[in-house]
């Protein structure tokens, strides 16, 4: 069997996404030398602002930011993040050619519909993808990962899990700025709920976050899984 190859694949329906959930936790993890992998899954070719040649850009730039090792776009169509034969093989291909320990998706409860498709779509693709003679059309050979979780986008949920960002937070607003055609209201642009304040309010949410657990920022994840505790309360390994 092939070896794992990466760390950490992370999927958001579109550009920024993932930037919003959990840049401060793939800062973090980058800088203790893991290899993270980004795979946006439209080209948000249908968004109100910006276009696909400028969030191509700006993808670049904040992946940059963020120490990530590749960002790839499986370019499924914008609106049309559906639960087909043929969705799930593209996305499980993905899996199957980076081998990720384990993989991040968007939250489903999520004012945005795509944000729930995208998270129900990488479900089933990475089921399918640990099933040996499931059929891709590149890489064949079957991958099952230790862990699927679930960031926040849209929404203040009580998170199952929180990651310390403290010291973070400032690549995770460095990378969001990067996307000024989404959270800038520029001539010729029109107001969206990201255009109004929105990076604030991602920064206000990971305080909140982080005043829980005693630090500055922290970033919400979900769940669906009991997680196993490797250390006791003190610190110490069981």
């Amino acid at each position: 069997m092939t070896d794992q190859l990466i760390d950490i694949l992370a999927f958001g329906a579109h550009a920024d996404d993932v930037e919003i959930g959990m840049a401060g936790t793939i800062s973090k993890f980058t800088k203790n030398g893991k290899k993270v992998v980004i795979c946006d899954l439209t080209e948000a070719e249908l968004s109100s602002n910006g276009t696909v040649q400028t969030r191509r850009m700006e993808a670049k730039a904040a992946s940059d930011i963020l120490g990530v090792s590749e960002r790839l776009n499986v370019k499924l169509p914008d609106r049309g993040l559906f639960i087909t034969e043929e969705n799930i093989r593209r996305i499980a291909d993905v899996i199957r050619k980076y081998r990720p320990r384990v993989m991040f998706a968007p939250y489903a409860v999520d004012r945005h519909p795509d944000h729930g498709h995208c998270s129900r779509l990488v479900e089933e693709a990475a089921f399918s993808a640990g099933i040996r003679r499931f059929q891709t059309t590149k890489h064949t050979e079957a991958h099952k990962t230790e862990g699927l979780y679930y960031y926040l986008i849209n929404g203040f949920h009580q998170p199952d899990f929180v990651v310390d960002v403290t010291n973070e937070m400032d690549a995770k607003i460095e990378s969001l700025k990067a996307y000024n055609s989404q959270f800038n209201l520029a001539p010729g642009s029109v107001a969206t709920p990201l255009t109004e304040g929105y990076i604030e309010s991602v920064e206000a949410r990971e305080k909140l976050f982080g005043k829980e657990v005693g630090v500055k920022y922290a970033e919400g994840f979900m769940s669906k899984k009991p997680l196993l505790i490797k250390h006791d309360l003190l610190g110490e390994k069981l």
